[in-house]
């Protein structure tokens, strides 16, 4: 209830169509506070749906039961021997039943006629979608979330500039390909002139010292001390390895093993 009132939170005069998991009769009378109205199935196990409802044997298929108050309307259909379906409305104040030959009410009519709304969502998100396969569900709600944003900021721009490339038939990919580069581009711009840090240069500097040649020593040390001499040469060269090495793991996809990569390339470079 809390979810679908801070998504509504503004509008007037409209009717929200839900599932069972949100529809209750405390919802229906927050919605009609503020002007509200809603269509939406019922779990069988709340607790203000009369016994009467619920029951479902021994009635005619097609059947309706009714409950009604001054501002709702509560269902009972069955469509199938044995299974009946609970819808709650505030939008209708009656117990209107179709001509067709299955009677269905007028508020499961209406009901099936919006309840597309998530799927039709589900359909168009799916066309150009930036979602990728992880197992980080945080970045599963995120990647979502930039979908159905991307969806949304769409349709707005659509009823605010409805000429806008009128003669286009993919209008959805140009905007998203417009809408991308305007996101990107003021961060591009700002990289530019990021100014380094100490840190930062001294990273750059020791992996430009790991890259550069040993400088030649001096003739007469290294007659005297030959050893001491190869030792440094090996150091050296067992130094660049291990730093490969380290660059080589840094690479990998987990950006907290990376930081603890780099920084011991950084440690190895330095002493």
């Amino acid at each position: 209830m809390r979810v679908v009132l801070d998504v509504t939170e503004g509008l007037r005069g409209h009717n929200v169509t839900c599932d069972n998991f949100f529809t209750s009769y405390e919802f229906g009378q927050q919605l009609l506070k503020r002007k509200i109205t809603m269509v939406g199935t019922v779990r069988k196990n709340k607790p203000e749906l009369p016994p009467a409802l619920l029951v479902s044997k021994e009635r005619e298929v097609f059947s309706s039961k009714f409950a009604i108050t001054p501002n709702t309307t509560l269902v009972s259909y069955l469509p199938k021997k044995n299974k009946n379906v609970i819808l709650l409305s505030t939008l209708h104040t009656d117990g209107d039943i179709s001509d067709h030959e299955d009677r269905k009410p007028i508020i499961i009519l209406d009901y099936n006629r919006n309840k597309g709304g998530v799927d039709n969502l589900d359909k168009v998100i799916g066309t150009y979608s930036c979602r990728r396969m992880t197992a980080c569900w945080p970045l599963v709600i995120f990647l979502n979330i930039i979908d159905v944003s991307s969806c949304n900021a769409f349709v707005i721009w659509r009823e605010i500039n409805p000429t806008w490339m009128s003669h286009q038939q993919n209008k959805r990919r140009l905007f998203l390909e417009q809408l991308g580069k305007a996101l990107v581009t003021p961060l591009i711009e700002r990289r530019k002139h990021v100014p380094h840090t100490e840190p930062s240069a001294t990273v750059v500097k020791a992996f430009q010292s790991a890259g550069t040649p040993d400088q030649p020593e001096d003739p007469s040390t290294t007659a005297a001390s030959p050893a001491r001499a190869r030792g440094r040469h090996v150091s050296s060269a067992l130094k660049r390895r291990t730093v490969k090495n380290i660059l080589w793991a840094a690479s990998a996809r987990n950006i907290s093993a990376r930081a603890v990569h780099l920084y011991t390339a950084l440690h190895v470079l330095i002493s």
